[in-house]
């Protein structure tokens, strides 16, 4: 989309699209590389989802165990050398940590902690995270992110980096300003975008490179149709990431990669359906199979299908990952989805043992606070209660003797000690013997998308034939490296590593003009709405 005379708006060397970890990393990046940059959010908030993560970004010490586990989680879908790349600089995110703690001296911290997986490599994983920052508490809530998160220490240091880059004159950030689309010249290479600001339509000129770092799809229904197995599949968390960064690297001529994969776990869908999120099950430490583990709690439920089976260990090693996989099995017989939805069941002394479900959301308006025990629930819909199994499955349109039948069933498995059925670990089985019973409909519920436009190690956006579209770039869940399963902090691993690569490989960028000095034709910094909030 070439612009008519000429005419830009404003200029800049470096755009960022897209104001999560991996755009802060690669606009900073970008600016102590020396370029003049422009960070863009369409939300009036940044943070993305990368606020609300477990705030542990995945690094190594041993860069070729880093690599061995990669391949095993890519499962011959990611080129070795972008693995490679992504495994050397896991061994550099501490240090790089430590030196943007200085600006608000923040704690980092790096634990041990092994994959979720047993692939080679496992063992020598561990988290980076940030564990306190001075000054900056445990609020109800950081930006809109709700509730405080660990990722929001994370998120903070990062926005703290990115207002001192601002302070210094060297990065404007645009908030409630949308991109539409990528602008091109004859030769496809990238010379800005076209953005909606304040209801205006702009071009702005990017002298050096664009930076797609906009997140992945999990709320657009038309995406997730196209690309998934089986739908609805419910977006967890955020709102703002609709699939424009795929769109736009489609249409300059970017080859895709890893559509179909998305990483989340089992949910429960709102009965208002204005409600924009899934709600999450109540989660559960995660483990390692073939690993020593400590004693995993108690899981109050069962789920069962349309036929009021079980057909599933209910607690799976990592349940966050995996969990959405369960609901894709199509049975020829019935023409349908028989799992979808699902429903877990659980019974009144399973209702006293904890909350049955979490919202973790970024979001000004949308929050639901589940109730600690279970009974508001019940009364606004989102369990179905009866003082029987039959006739809670009457309520629930499944067959009453079969669900009786595969109760019996799993009780006397509590009883044995062991599911013979499925492999759920031992300690982790509860009877369900004590009425009222209750269930939850279960849905999929996406945490984020790993597909979209294929990068290389250089994070250059490539086309269908493997040629880089010039001045492009993308990092972090737009594009993810991850094929196949996922390794935990593994998304905040390639935000920090790939954002770096891509911010200052964007500043350096030869394919394109001269950048122009900066003046009258550069826009301001945005003023009251923006993140000097935090």
């Amino acid at each position: 989309m070439p612009v008519a005379n000429g005419h830009w708006h404003a200029q800049y060397d470096v755009i960022v699209v897209g104001y999560g970890a991996a755009g802060a990393v690669a606009a900073i990046e970008a600016a102590d590389a020396g370029a003049r940059v422009l960070l863009v959010e369409k939300m009036p908030d940044p943070g993305g989802i990368s606020i609300l993560s477990a705030g542990g970004v995945r690094v190594c010490d041993d860069a070729d165990a880093a690599f061995a586990y990669l391949q095993h989680t890519c499962g011959a879908r990611t080129p070795d050398d972008v693995l490679r790349a992504l495994a050397v600089g896991m061994t550099q995110v501490p240090d790089y940590l430590r030196e943007m703690a200085r600006i608000n001296g923040a704690v980092v911290r790096v634990e041990a902690a092994s994959g979720n997986y047993p692939f080679p490599g496992c063992d020598a994983l561990a988290y980076a995270d940030i564990e306190a920052i001075p000054g900056f508490g445990d609020p109800a809530g950081y930006l809109a992110a709700r509730p405080f998160r660990p990722g929001c220490l994370l998120f903070k240091l990062l926005l703290d980096n990115v207002e001192a880059r601002r302070a210094a004159g060297r990065l404007d950030v645009w908030l409630s300003t949308s991109v539409e689309r990528l602008v091109q010249n004859a030769q496809r290479e990238v010379q800005g975008v076209r953005l909606c600001r304040a209801g205006e339509s702009l071009h702005v000129r990017a002298h050096r490179a664009v930076v797609l770092a906009c997140g992945g799809f999990e709320a657009d229904e038309e995406m997730k149709r196209q690309f998934f197995v089986s739908t609805p599949v419910l977006p967890g968390s955020f709102r703002g990431n609709t699939g424009d960064g795929v769109r736009m690297a489609q249409a300059a001529g970017a080859a895709l990669w890893h559509m179909w994969h998305h990483h989340g776990p089992y949910g429960i869908r709102h009965p208002d359906p204005a409600y924009p999120f899934g709600i999450y099950a109540k989660i559960l430490p995660m483990w390692t199979p073939e690993r020593e583990t400590k004693p995993l709690p108690k899981m109050a439920w069962i789920i069962v299908d349309q036929r009021a089976r079980r057909y599933v260990n209910e607690y799976p090693p990592y349940i966050s990952d995996t969990g959405v996989r369960q609901f894709d099995h199509y049975d020829p017989n019935t023409y349908r989805h028989d799992r979808l939805p699902s429903f877990l069941i659980f019974d009144e002394a399973g209702r006293r043992m904890y909350p049955m479900g979490r919202s973790i959301t970024n979001d000004r308006e949308a929050w639901y606070e589940w109730s600690s025990d279970n009974l508001k629930e019940v009364e606004n819909g989102l369990l179905q209660k009866a003082d029987t199994l039959e006739a809670l499955a009457g309520k629930l349109g499944i067959d009453a003797h079969e669900l009786v039948r595969t109760v019996s069933q799993w009780n006397a498995a509590c009883d044995a000690g062991h599911d013979d059925a499925f492999g759920r670990r031992p300690e982790t089985m509860a009877p369900l013997r004590e009425g009222p019973f209750y269930a939850a409909s279960l849905w999929p519920v996406v945490i984020n998308t790993q597909g979209g436009p294929v990068h290389d190690a250089e994070q250059r956006v490539l086309d269908p034939f493997g040629e880089p579209i010039a001045g492009l770039y993308a990092a972090g869940e737009l594009g993810s490296v991850f094929g196949h399963i996922y390794m935990a902090g593994g998304n905040l691993a390639e935000c920090i590593v790939g954002g770096r690569i891509a911010g200052r490989n964007a500043a350096t960028a030869q394919h394109a003009t001269a950048p122009q000095s900066a003046g009258a034709n550069n826009a301001g910094d945005e003023t009251a709405e923006d993140a000097r909030r935090a």
